[in-house]
């Protein structure tokens, strides 16, 4: 059984944005295993290009079930850890208080297009926190939705943190640390009880061992951490799985269950995002969550595992590949699922006249 009050206790964080990150890297941070070749793309009869990688399927006691690579070697997570940074938000009670819905809960969890319905939801929120745009600090992004983007052309007006693909974490965090009385401009310090709680969950729920965890910046300036892939898996299997967790954990990723289902167009967008698609097509029983950097992980719901993939070369053409063709190799997509998300598979390769050039190819081995 997975406690919610288990787990190491966790030592103040530093800023790693504040130093030369490679001055204070120690020796053989740099290198990178020799991972095997997961995906080929043929021109004609000849190999172009190639994307390297790992992968891992593990279950929610972390065993190990299926892997290629090197599961145990350390990655940045990124953003597919984003259902674990908002575990706090719930079992404080903070979603509770500032009266979250389903859909404004998805979006805590999301690497949203920047879709009117994304940022609309993110103003109320902070209206909510009697706070504005300017309390974000994830810094301005431009939308990755070509209407929310043609928009802001139309009117003349620049993006802002709320068109921050991370927004709708950010707005959490802010929930979180009025709730716990952080002062708002200080929710991103790793000292912080918002952030201290957020490493806690990623710890406990990936079953971390000592000194397996290190930080530094991500993206939207929030702490991001690295770990091993296999300890990804894990913790997306306990939080798609969660009947052995303490009940207020499992209530939490009920919650996170019940709001992707719900809206899945809040996690990610209707505009070519995989993580959409994948909750929408399965109807939720699928817990997906891209990462910078070509990382992602699905939770399998009544299956009792994760898998967690890395791409090395930071990718999303190989990375999307891999995952829906494994989903289908397990069995955890039916044929007409699989179908359905045919835009995202390995496939026949056209040029812009229409003629078929070459082949994209998952490798099995």
């Amino acid at each position: 059984m997975h406690s919610s009050h288990a787990g190491s206790s966790v030592p103040p964080a530093r800023n790693a944005g504040q130093q030369d990150a490679r001055a204070s890297a120690p020796a053989g941070a740099t290198a990178m295993p020799d991972q095997p070749v997961l995906v080929r793309l043929w021109r004609g009869a000849w190999v172009e290009s190639q994307h390297r990688g790992s992968w891992v399927l593990a279950d929610t006691s972390g065993r190990v079930l299926d892997a290629r690579g090197a599961p145990e070697h350390p990655v940045f997570a990124r953003s597919s850890v984003k259902s674990l940074q908002a575990l706090p938000l719930v079992e404080t009670g903070a979603a509770a208080r500032f009266r979250y819905g389903d859909d404004e809960l998805a979006l805590a969890l999301s690497s949203h297009n920047a879709e009117l319905a994304h940022t609309e939801r993110v103003e109320r929120l902070l209206a909510r926190l009697g706070l504005g745009p300017e309390a974000l600090r994830c810094g301005p992004q431009p939308p990755t939705d070509p209407a929310a983007k043609a928009e802001l052309a139309r009117r003349g007006a620049k993006p802002t943190a709320v068109h921050n693909n991370c927004s709708g974490k950010h707005t959490g965090f802010l929930a979180l640390a009025q709730h716990l009385g952080v002062a708002p401009e200080l929710y991103l310090d790793p000292t912080s009880q918002v952030q201290v709680l957020a490493r806690r969950a990623l710890e406990e729920m990936g079953g971390v061992r000592d000194g397996e965890l290190t930080t530094a910046v991500d993206g939207c300036s929030a702490p991001t951490f690295r770990l091993p892939l296999v300890r990804l898996a894990t913790a997306i299997a306990r939080i798609a799985n969660p009947e052995g967790l303490a009940p207020e954990r499992r209530a939490a990723c009920e919650w996170m269950h019940r709001a992707v289902a719900a809206h899945p167009d809040m996690i990610a967008g209707n505009h070519k995002r995989l993580c959409t698609d994948l909750a929408r097509t399965t109807g939720g029983r699928l817990f997906p969550k891209i990462g910078g950097e070509a990382v992602y992980v699905v939770g399998v719901r009544g299956r009792g595992v994760g898998l967690a993939v890395k791409m090395d070369d930071g990718e999303g053409r190989g990375l999307h590949a891999v995952v829906v063709e494994l989903l289908k190799r397990f069995g955890y997509l039916s044929n007409a699922e699989y179908d359905a998300l045919a835009s995202w598979r390995a496939a026949t390769q056209k040029n812009w006249a229409g003629l078929t050039i070459g082949r994209l190819e998952v490798c099995d081995e």
